[in-house]
């Protein structure tokens, strides 16, 4: 994936969901993971995508992030990759991401600004897709 200049759609869905799972201090946890690996198998954007591309694109996007201004260049790869309709889609899979582990740090939710920011959207549509991962995350 980073000998390539670019990703894509389905490398830079799973790219954001890496970003904003490292953000937290303590890496990507095992919850995190597992909440990722489900919605690639579960959802329409990840058709066809299979568990060792998974896993490719998920270290290759955590390579990225060790390079120098690697967020930044991440964050660039992400967004040349997604039409808006997808950067939507983006920022709903980083919003679940962040929710899996049930509390949200500062660091978490810096990046989740970044993110939401880089993709450029809409504010409303943004504070639409957080409620969402909000209300599918409760626990009973």
């Amino acid at each position: 994936m980073l000998a390539r200049t670019g990703l894509d759609p389905q490398e830079a869905l799973v790219c954001t969901m890496v970003l904003v799972a490292a953000a937290g201090g303590g890496g990507i946890s095992d919850r995190e993971i597992g909440v990722m690996s489900g919605l690639v198998q579960t959802l329409p954007a990840f058709r066809d995508f299979s568990r060792v591309r998974l896993d490719v694109a998920t270290t290759a996007a955590v390579d990225l992030l060790r390079e120098d201004e690697g967020l930044v260049h991440a964050a660039e790869m992400i967004r040349t990759a997604l039409e808006p309709r997808l950067r939507e889609t983006a920022y709903a899979l980083a919003c679940d991401v962040i929710a899996a582990d049930r509390f949200a740090d500062q660091e978490s939710l810096r990046m989740l600004a970044f993110v939401r920011d880089e993709l450029e959207l809409d504010g409303l549509v943004a504070a639409a897709i957080e409620r969402g991962a909000r209300a599918r995350h409760q626990k009973i």
